[in-house]
This record gives structure tokens, C-alpha cells and sequence, in this order.
């Protein structure tokens, strides 16, 4: 079982998105340290005795729900068997201490909820971006006034400032799509969500203009899911996959409703939103089609 060493950041400059996140290393160290614990053939329950913690803690250790203090690593480890000042012990120590600190998305300020900060931390490091969205365009290729509209039509009712923190954040995402070309987005759009005249024409028409002009990107990939199709297979709701580049950080899923948001992790869960997006992107027009019908609707404004 290998462990990772710490990627370095793509980016220097103020402001600017980088990888190897916090919430990164906090996930990757979650899954050493219940590794860790399957390896020296112990259960939560006898973890839990013997430092004496409750079990639920060690839970949300392993599952990344919580940050764990340096001090706390060193406990386990022991107990684990793992050798002090060992390569495999000094790389999860380091994580440890990483997995602290602040990512760059923390400047914009407490309104951000906490769901989605784990959004933006787990994306910062993402290298791949397959992403469906029924009702408005995603973050990722949003004009700033199409976005700051969407904001402001929250319940509950965002305050000017908030507003303004979420539209320079989802500004700030963007950052990487466009400097670094990563992560490669792959996005399937309902026609709804471009008919739909978010913030009146004029807001629409530079919104559509800038989806024609990312679908010319390389690292870009958008489809239009035309009502003409029908019922088809992402029905259920808007969803995204992130994948990483290390093979130690498995998928994730990220599905967000108004009320929740919630992340899933199981490979069977994996292979599902595969299977529809699989669907989605064979079942929507081509991308070339999808430029077409882009300009279609932007004359019918």
C-alpha cells in the first residue's frame, strides 16, 4: 500500500486556486489511517478502548468528516504499529499537519457553507470535472452577472455581501479551468436551463455566448440535452463526478439540493453516476450539434 508524498502546488500568485487542497490531504489521510487500522487487524471498537475516544470519533476520522490534530495521528500510528519517524509515518504526520491549513477558497469568507467548501476543496485538486445540470449552467462556465443572478435567488435570501463573496468565489474557480487547463470539464446542459431567462436577455445572451465560446476549448467538453429526447436517464437530478490524479484518491460524487449535500464514495455508487452519465453524454446532441442549438436559442431571445 503505497503512501503519497505531497503534491506541490500548480500555481503561484496571489489568489489563485492550487492544488494538493487541504481538504485533498485530509481525505487522502483518512483513507492511510483506516488502512492503517485494517492492516494491524483491529476494529473501531478496539481503537476505541484503548484511547479511550468514542467510537463515532474514530468513524468521522476514516471518513474524512472531520480534521485530525498531528497529535491524534501519532495515537493511532502507535497503537497501528507503525514505526516513529518511519517514511510512512513522517508523510502522515505531514498530512496531518497540511490538512490544517487554511485553502485558498477560506479568503471568501464564512458565508460559503461548509458542504460546499468541501465542493471547492475536493475540485481544486480534481483533474477530470463530468458534471450535469438541469436548471442553470454549472459554476465553472457561469458569466459573473448570470451567476450573481442565480446567487441572489437563494432561499434564503442572501445579503448583498454574501452574494458578492459567492460571485468572487465562483469567479476564482474558474481561474484554473482557465489558466492551467485542468480539470478537463465535461458538461451535459438541459435545454431548459438555457431557455430559462436568467437576469433578462441581455444577461442570457452574453451567457450563451460565453458557453459557444468555451465549447471551442480543448479541455472543454459541453452537450445540449434537447427537449426533443424525451425522458432520459439524468431525470433524477443534477449531479457531479470529480476525479483525481492520484489512484489512491478514488472518485467522488457530489450531489447538491436545496437543502443537502452529500457526497458518495462507494464504488457501487461510483458506478452508477458513471452509467448515467455514460447515458447522458450518448443520448445528448454532439458537441458540434450542441454549438448549433446554442446559437439557436440565443437568435430566439
Amino acid at each position: 500500500r503505497p503512501l503519497l508524498q505531497v503534491a506541490e502546488s500548480d500555481f503561484e500568485g496571489e489568489n489563485v486556486p492550487t492544488t494538493s487542497s487541504p481538504t485533498v490531504k485530509r481525505r487522502r489521510l483518512a483513507a492511510e489511517l483506516h488502512a492503517c487500522r485494517e492492516q494491524a487487524g483491529l476494529t473501531i471498537d478496539d481503537v476505541a478502548q484503548v484511547l479511550e475516544w468514542s467510537a463515532a470519533k474514530i468513524s468521522r476520522l476514516e471518513n474524512a468528516r472531520v480534521r485530525v490534530l498531528p497529535r491524534d495521528v501519532k495515537h493511532l500510528l502507535r497503537i497501528y504499529g507503525v514505526k516513529e519517524n518511519s517514511p510512512e509515518w513522517d508523510i502522515l504526520l505531514t498530512l496531518a499537519r497540511e490538512s490544517h491549513q487554511k485553502g485558498w477558497w477560506a479568503a471568501y469568507g464564512d458565508a460559503i457553507p461548509q458542504s460546499f467548501s468541501t465542493f471547492v476543496g475536493l475540485e481544486a485538486d480534481a483533474v477530470s470535472v463530468r458534471t450535469y445540470e438541469p436548471e442553470y449552467v454549472p459554476g465553472l462556465l457561469q458569466t459573473e452577472e448570470y451567476a450573481r443572478q442565480v446567487i441572489r435567488a437563494g432561499t434564503p435570501v442572501p445579503s448583498d455581501d454574501e452574494v458578492e463573496k459567492y460571485v468572487a468565489l465562483r469567479m476564482a474557480r474558474q481561474l484554473r479551468l482557465a489558466r492551467s487547463q485542468l480539470p478537463e470539464l465535461w458538461a451535459v446542459i438541459d435545454e431548459s436551463a438555457l431557455r430559462r431567462l436568467v437576469g433578462g436577455p441581455a444577461v442570457m445572451h452574453a451567457q450563451l455566448g460565453r458557453l459557444l465560446e468555451e465549447s471551442h476549448q480543448a479541455h472543454v467538453t459541453l452537450q445540449l440535452m434537447p427537449y426533443s429526447v424525451g425522458a432520459h436517464a439524468g431525470m433524477g437530478g443534477p449531479f457531479t463526478v470529480l476525479s483525481f490524479p492520484e489512484p489512491a484518491d478514488p472518485d467522488i460524487a457530489y450531489v447538491n439540493y436545496s437543502t443537502v449535500s452529500v457526497f458518495l464514495e462507494k464504488p457501487e455508487e461510483l458506478t452508477q453516476f458513471a452509467l448515467i452519465f455514460n447515458h447522458l453524454r450518448a443520448t445528448a446532441l454532439s458537441v458540434s450539434e450542441s454549438r448549433t442549438a446554442i446559437s439557436h436559442i440565443d437568435r430566439d431571445l
